[in-house]
């Protein structure tokens, strides 16, 4: 049987548009004591590391239900660098510098109102940074029921144990996953099926920090350099023994070893042959698509599958990547970030693992041009039951018209909300969204979850040098929904998991349980459906990712339901 969350349902009538009172999404960070502001450590070097991050974490570190924050801080950058070489003096909120972890002290009232309150715990939990901050992947790689944090940066990467008592240890070295290249993005997948999360590691170049090359803008001021200007550094797959420990299996594992800078990973399954792949993005480089050959190893088809390049053939500045069925025909679709004067581009699956770029014939083409994107997600921001788009952005080289203008961080830009209408086109009502979208931050990193589980997806936005922002979704718990975790015997999270939700009228919804993905962020590895107008939930099947299949049909509405593998109904 399925176990029921006592927390609460959205109330609230179904619609079938957006609307109604009260803004779209609200920044709620601040007032309610996310008081983190990031610090990159500007020393007029123009050092590449001091504009990449940082990403952050959604996650229930302290299994009460309710989803946390952790966030990544930075530090000076360069030989002989102190923080008398800043530009900038770091925000007293950001002190010290170091990463912040913070609790969900969430309270939820007899009438259904939230009450959402963060404390920072960082202090004496055994998270005890030691590098530059750039982002973080979640999971529990023990399978103890509680989820671990593997922290990256430039230079050495950290894997913390949860001890269950809101304290974690740092076990790096007696389990082999520490990498001291430039990480920007990681992922836990379960690639060999044995019931134990693997962890794949992406880096990105050598920053060559004691011998940076000189860049220029186009009015000739000195300005941060491209990918291009810097070796690419090889990524890493560990395999995660069961024991305590990993093991290096890269040279086995990814077979040709064709090697980008990366920035982004996200684990999907895109043949439906119950084998997790692997897509990866490459800053200016072709993209990889990593193909599960079921037997320990990986071959690259990106080229074969269409997911290399662009339609015009050309590689892109890849950034951030989700995947997701947003055209509901039952198959994970690809979305990236990329650099202004590029599109973002969206690959479209034909059920086979094979992909054609549509992004400009669905609308995402143009409105991307003039912006630099980072994180981004697919999540049904309305709950219509289509996914939709966010994109965080900010640019990387310096914008003219900012520097004329004397602006001190020339790289800024609004973020942008795409709203998928259900007939294979996409509209954006960034306008629409909120005075928060208003804002022009070098946003990077995205995370999505339902922070105050009302029913509807969240966002925590990372800033570069700026404070952190939580966009508060006030608008899709109007519309019905159901919410899933789905646990393994232990009690863990079983990401990489298919879930399909039958319904009375409608296509089947199908989504995947996962923390990974968007940009150096880790998301909710918890599954939120949005129904519209759906009265009724016929029943939820879920592809367990040893590829056991379940059913249930006591899934109730607008509640969090917990799904343990073996308690369904088994189906051939």
């Amino acid at each position: 049987m399925a176990a029921f969350a006592a927390i609460g349902a959205a109330g609230g009538t179904a619609s079938g548009q957006p609307g109604g009172t009260g803004a779209w999404f609200t920044d709620r960070a601040a007032a309610s004591g996310l008081d983190f502001v990031h610090f990159n450590g500007m020393s007029g070097e123009f050092y590449l590391a001091e504009i990449i991050g940082p990403g952050g974490a959604l996650l229930d570190f302290d299994n009460d239900g309710d989803l946390d924050v952790y966030l990544v801080q930075g530090q000076m950058i360069g030989p002989g660098k102190t923080l008398d070489h800043a530009l900038a003096a770091p925000s007293r909120a950001g002190l010290p510098l170091t990463d912040r972890l913070y609790r969900n002290d969430l309270e939820i009232h007899p009438d259904g109102t939230r009450t959402l309150r963060f404390v920072d715990v960082t202090a004496g939990s055994g998270l005890d940074a030691a590098s530059y901050g750039m982002g973080v992947a979640t999971g529990d790689v023990d399978n103890d029921g509680w989820v671990d944090v593997y922290r990256i940066g430039l230079g050495d990467n950290q894997l913390f144990r949860n001890d269950g008592d809101g304290t974690f240890t740092d076990v790096t070295g007696q389990t082999g996953t520490n990498d001291p290249r430039w990480t920007v993005a990681a992922a836990f997948v379960d690639f060999d099926r044995d019931g134990w999360l693997d962890l794949y590691v992406g880096n990105y170049v050598d920053p060559r920090l004691d011998d940076e090359p000189a860049c220029f803008s186009r009015t000739g001021e000195k300005d941060y350099c491209g990918p291009n200007r810097y070796p690419p550094a090889p990524d890493r797959v560990y395999r995660n023994r069961g024991d305590g420990t990993f093991a290096d299996v890269t040279l086995d594992a990814l077979r040709g070893g064709d090697f980008g800078p990366t920035l982004g990973v996200v684990a999907v399954d895109v043949d439906a042959d119950g084998w997790a792949d692997l897509y990866v993005a490459s800053d200016g480089e072709p993209n990889q698509l990593w193909m599960n050959r079921r037997d320990g190893s990986f071959e690259n088809a990106a080229w074969l599958a269409g997911a290399a390049v662009n339609r015009d053939g050309r590689a892109e500045g890849s950034m951030g990547v989700d995947a997701g069925d947003f055209d509901a025909d039952g198959d994970d679709d690809l979305f990236m970030t990329h650099i202004a004067t590029e599109t973002n581009t969206l690959y479209v699956n034909d059920g086979l693992g094979l992909f054609e770029d549509r992004t400009v014939r669905v609308g995402l083409g143009p409105p991307s041009l003039p912006y630099t994107g980072f994180g981004t997600g697919w999540f049904d921001f309305d709950n219509d039951g289509w996914l939709d788009l966010l994109i965080a952005n900010g640019e990387i080289r310096t914008m003219e018209a900012l520097a004329q203008a004397n602006d001190p961080f020339p790289l800024h830009q609004r973020n942008q909300l795409f709203r998928n209408l259900g007939n294979g086109r996409f509209a954006d009502v960034t306008d629409d969204a909120g005075k928060v979208f208003e804002l022009s931050e070098v946003s990077r990193g995205a995370a999505f979850g339902d922070v105050d589980n009302d029913g509807d997806v969240d966002v925590l936005l990372t800033n570069n040098n700026a404070p952190v922002r939580l966009l508060i979704n006030g608008l899709g718990h109007r519309n019905r929904w159901v919410g899933l975790r789905l646990v393994g015997a232990a009690g863990r999270d079983m990401l990489g998991a298919r879930v399909a939700l039958f319904r009375d009228s409608g296509p089947v919804l199908w989504r995947r349980a996962r923390t990974d993905g968007s940009y150096a962020s880790a998301a909710d590895p918890r599954v939120l459906i949005g129904l519209g107008r759906t009265a009724a939930v016929d029943r939820v099947r879920v592809v367990w990712p040893d590829a056991a299949v379940e059913e249930w049909g006591d899934v109730a509405i607008d509640r969090w339901t917990t799904l343990t593998q073996g308690t369904g109904r088994s189906v051939e």
